[in-house]
């Protein structure tokens, strides 16, 4: 009937769940008063006894009554808001810490559509849950025993009888409960792989369209929403039948009690109250039923938030950055995804603070990896990885994260002002400075022609080009003014002129900070200190550019290669 753990996440607003109780409580007693006084004053009419007096008391105490009940069921209505909105309010608040402290590597364990689905809507249904659900299940054992109390100094018999049958409510919603969880699974399971598939073909729109695979990812969708469509209506049918099995057992019930009440020869103001209040006993819990079928729908959602919540936290150490990174050493450094593939190799590395190193080779080599594991995003199966002398497993992780920057070559803009995009890596960071960094990297002069800093950008700067997007990226990276910058391929899917721009401000900033640079164009790193030749996860090949051209080996074929074929396509363009 409830969720321990659902159940746990109330404690800080039981207050608003108990004073919604109270409240439909002290609602009923006065319906109940009501009907007292509309049947006592109907026996006397009938009886004779009634006077012009009598009935003024009545309609005043009945519109009293009323009023009363509506001024309750405001309060009630305010205490279910209440009771939902601060647990919902926590719940979103703990799903975006756990995702931070999953930081890097969140996307293995879980999509970003299930997040977003179970943030938004998943959590929404947990609204009827404790607004409703808890608050009517702790009125629903109230208030059939405070009407047993009532009726039973009128009748024993027929007091017994509809407390009897009252249990056979909760009865039908146990029975129901075990199938319902089932399927409730199956329908958010349908219904996030369908708003996984949405959000991935959203997004690869453009490729499907290259590639006319569009009309078959459609397919699949159709597929998709067919089988959610189906487990819907399975869903609706069983909430269907279950209503109306319960509605049998309300509306039987609250026959019995007339009937019983007919044959006990009881006097017709007793009759009367009887007859009202058959009805009482059933409506709460056939509430109750109306409302679990929702809540039922909130805990399967709740299942999949506390597997999010419950992920295991990457492991961190509790040692603080207290100097600038000025050396990383890396030694039998290995690494593999799954077993008995792996993927990094006995790799040996030294790098410190001034210089410019570098990491080649062919796509899957393992650069990229190595990356991740420099990041602390992964951890190494074997070897160690230290900065300034101590494993970068034992520095606490958001201080270890916050000396260096990853930039990539997709990096994310989000929609906002430029000032907004920069405050990101410095949210103190003043105008001559934000300037400053656009000027390194040649933008300056176009957001000036546009709105300066407050120039609009929209969803992943999709209103510059290409080259002006990584270069604002990169803008942002030299604002943070980290120890150390990780650039995996930064200058791949760029024209020409930004890789330039881009290449001389790297060169000066490797005068000072550590730069690591991953590039499978080898041109872009002929002046690094360090270059490391990588090839199916080993370094085979390290040097200068100078010594490994003169070591004939995979780097110099590589290189020689790339660099025919690119002299290759000037002549042709030039032509």
């Amino acid at each position: 009937m409830f969720d321990k753990k659902l159940m746990r996440l109330a404690k800080g607003n039981q207050i608003y769940i108990i004073a919604q109780v109270l409240t439909n409580w002290i609602s009923m007693l006065v319906n109940v008063g009501i009907i007292f006084a509309l049947t006592g004053f109907l026996a006397d009419w009938l009886a004779g006894n009634a006077s012009a007096s009598d009935l003024y008391r009545t309609l005043g105490a009945v519109v009293l009554g009323l009023l009363l009940r509506l001024i309750l069921a405001k309060f009630s209505s305010r205490f279910s808001f209440q009771a939902s909105q601060g647990i919902k309010g926590m719940l979103r608040r703990s799903l975006y810490e756990k995702i931070l402290q999953l930081d890097l590597g969140y996307m293995k364990d879980v999509s970003t559509s299930e997040v977003v689905q179970v943030a938004t809507e998943g959590i929404d249904q947990l609204e009827i849950y404790f607004g409703k659900y808890l608050p009517q299940l702790f009125y629903s054992l109230l208030a059939p025993l405070t009407l047993f109390v009532i009726i039973f100094p009128l009748h024993w018999g027929v007091a017994l009888a509809l407390l009897l049958c009252v249990p056979l409510i909760p009865i039908s919603i146990v029975a129901v409960q075990k199938f319902a969880k089932k399927l409730l699974s199956k329908y958010w399971t349908s219904y996030t792989n369908l708003g996984d598939s949405f959000l991935e073909n959203i997004q690869g729109l453009t490729t499907l369209k290259i590639y006319e695979a569009d009309e078959h990812k459609q397919q699949e969708m159709n597929e998709q929403a067919e089988q959610f469509r189906k487990v819907t209506m399975k869903v609706l049918m069983m909430q269907l039948n279950s209503i109306t099995v319960m509605d049998i057992v309300a509306y039987g019930g609250s026959v019995l009690g007339i009937i019983l009440a007919l044959m006990a020869h009881l006097s017709l103001r007793d009759t009367l109250i009887i007859i009202l209040l058959s009805s009482e006993f059933f409506i709460p819990l056939r509430l109750l039923g109306s409302y679990f079928h929702i809540a039922m729908n909130g805990m399967a959602a709740s299942k999949k938030m506390f597997r999010i919540l419950e992920l295991p936290l990457p492991e961190g150490g509790k040692q603080s950055v207290s100097q600038p990174i000025s050396h990383i050493e890396a030694s039998h450094l290995s690494f593999q995804y799954e077993e008995g593939q792996p993927v990094l190799r006995d790799i040996h590395l030294n790098a410190k603070a001034g210089q410019l190193i570098a990491f080649v080779g062919q796509s899957g080599c393992g650069k990229s990896t190595l990356a991740k594991l420099l990041l602390g995003k992964y951890m190494a199966d074997q070897g160690t990885l230290k900065a300034n002398g101590l494993n970068i497993s034992d520095y606490q992780r958001s201080e270890w994260l916050n000396q260096m920057v990853y930039l990539g070559h997709d990096d994310y803009i989000f929609q906002g002002s430029v000032r907004e995009a920069l405050e990101m890596a410095d949210p103190n960071a003043s105008e001559a400075k934000m300037w400053e960094v656009l000027e390194k990297v040649n933008l300056a002069s176009f957001f000036k022609t546009q709105d300066g800093l407050e120039t609009h950008l929209s969803e992943r700067g999709a209103n510059l080009s290409g080259g002006q997007r990584q270069r604002l990226c990169f803008a942002r990276a030299l604002l943070k003014d980290a120890d150390i910058y990780i650039l995996d391929e930064a200058t791949s899917n760029i024209d020409t002129k930004s890789e330039e721009v881009i290449m001389r401000v790297v060169e000066e900033l490797a005068q000072k900070k550590m730069i690591f640079l991953i590039s499978h164009r080898l041109a872009i790193v002929t002046k690094a200190n360090c270059i490391y030749y990588m090839e199916n996860g080993q370094v085979l090949e390290k040097g200068s550019h100078a010594s490994l051209m003169q070591q004939q080996g995979h780097y110099a074929h590589l290189y020689q290669t790339q660099y025919d074929l690119e002299h290759y396509m000037r002549k042709e363009e030039m032509a």
